[in-house]
């Protein structure tokens, strides 16, 4: 989700670390574009997928497409998500344009296997450094973020629903095979980019519910030197004896997800019959979740 000060930012516009992760990226896209998708007719998602088919199907420019279809998605950027963002973006999108008027990358693969899969790893390379660096190339996820505020559905589902009709397109204009090759292009765009934006080390919420809950406790604090919350609650109410409970504490930590086997398999040592559950998270901060623990044998 895009968030951003509603105030024009001058010193976040020139900050050297966001204007360094937004050139970066801009010569992975541009890269990605000329080097592996263009030569075989790959698309990505979104506003530079829209520009791709006009491209290739009717001759149009494709700097000029950039620009004149990203200018009212940024536009709506600087009316509903803030002025910062717009100009980070348009900053983006122009530097974009600028590198493939008068920068040529040479292709330097023939194979179409090999073209989907890097050029979405280096397009998703580009795309999460600029979005790191404060900015889009891609006016897609401004109208997502609009849509969603005024749709009941969520960001994902627009986002497939949109994206899905750029693919319908390239098969209708360029055939079936090249709209599965920028299927493949476009997913492993999305996962690179996830990665780079969140991280490579994704962190996870282990949750345990467990009669031996103090030893469980000292185990993840004192062995793996994890932080805890814990809630008060109850365990029990089987089917067979509904009727039985027991008050117990309800133990929740972070952990990597490197982490998690180690810290299931010393729980259960302590208690066989302990339920746990684990959750994927976005982002943490705070707390103590990048400390090593001690190897438990």
């Amino acid at each position: 989700m895009i968030t951003s000060r509603q105030n024009l930012d001058w010193k976040a516009v020139f900050d050297p670390f966001s204007l360094v992760y937004i050139v970066a990226g801009v010569f992975c896209a541009a890269a990605a574009l000329q080097v592996f998708m263009l030569p075989n007719k790959f698309l990505d998602g979104g506003v530079t997928g829209i520009a791709i088919i006009i491209n290739l199907h009717y001759g149009i420019n494709l700097t000029l497409l950039l620009v004149v279809i990203n200018i009212p998605f940024l536009w709506l950027g600087w009316r509903k998500i803030g002025k910062t963002f717009a100009v980070q973006s348009s900053f983006s999108v122009f530097l974009l344009v600028i590198v493939l008027e008068f920068l040529k990358f040479p292709a330097i693969t023939s194979d179409l296997v090999l073209s989907a899969i890097f050029g979405g790893l280096l397009m998703g390379l580009g795309i999460g450094l600029i979005i790191r660096g404060g900015g889009l190339i891609d006016g897609f996820e401004v109208i997502t973020e609009f849509v969603q505020k005024n749709s009941p559905l969520s960001a994902s589902e627009i986002t497939i629903f949109l994206n899905s009709l750029i693919m319908l397109f390239a098969a209708i204009f360029f055939g079936i095979e090249p709209a599965m090759y920028s299927i493949l292009t476009y997913f492993t765009a999305i996962k690179m980019t996830d990665y780079v934006v969140e991280g490579f080390e994704e962190y996870t919420a282990l949750t345990i519910i467990s009669r031996e809950d103090d030893k469980v406790k000292e185990l993840i604090v004192r062995e793996f030197g994890k932080a805890i919350s814990v809630y008060k609650g109850e365990r029990g109410y089987l089917p067979e004896t509904f009727h039985i409970k027991h008050p117990c504490d309800i133990i929740m930590t972070v952990v990597t997800r490197l982490e998690v086997h180690r810290i299931k398999e010393a729980i259960q040592q302590i208690d066989p019959k302990a339920f746990f559950y684990v959750q994927t998270i976005k982002e943490v901060k705070g707390g103590v979740i990048k400390r090593v623990g001690k190897k438990h044998s």
